[in-house]
């Protein structure tokens, strides 16, 4: 195990929280299975930004699903990162296509989706989904399971 965390500065200490998205720092440890395709799926269901306009908050159920390649992502610097949003403003696609595209820089992934189901703003939900390249021949992967909004639960 020490050989998968010498390189991680999160795991296991103290660590506050980015204030920006760009401050956040996502880690990656080697994936033991790279020769095996399977799906990770990290699910955050009380994700939070900001509209930029307004400044009120913006709620999401976000899923995140990836065939890992030569590595993982490290569960505790995803929250950190997907944390700080919470005091950042950006529209609804912006948020979910940008945590998409540094998930999928980071991470090398043989393929990637999210899906970001947003709570309605102005009596309207806004789902966004964003994936990378195509899903790996026989990969099972199921139902986000998020249902279109009818007020949602």
């Amino acid at each position: 195990m020490a050989e998968y965390t010498k390189d991680l500065t999160q795991l296991g200490a103290k660590t506050a929280a980015p204030a920006t998205p760009e401050e956040a720092e996502l880690e990656r440890v080697p994936n033991p299975h790279a020769d095996t395709d399977y799906l990770a799926r990290f699910t955050c269901p009380e994700f939070t930004s900001l509209c930029p306009v307004t400044g009120a908050p913006d709620f999401a159920h976000l899923v995140i699903d990836y065939a890992p390649g030569d590595w993982l992502v490290e569960s505790k610097s995803l929250k950190l990162y997907l944390q700080s949003f919470r005091n950042h403003g950006a529209f609804h696609e912006d948020c979910t296509v940008a945590i998409g595209k540094r998930l999928a820089e980071t991470l090398k992934p043989k393929w990637l989706r999210i899906g970001g189901y947003w709570y309605p703003r102005g009596g309207i939900p806004i789902d966004v989904f964003w994936q990378t390249g195509t899903l790996p021949e026989g990969l099972w992967v199921p139902d986000q399971g998020v249902s279109p909004y009818r007020g949602r639960g």
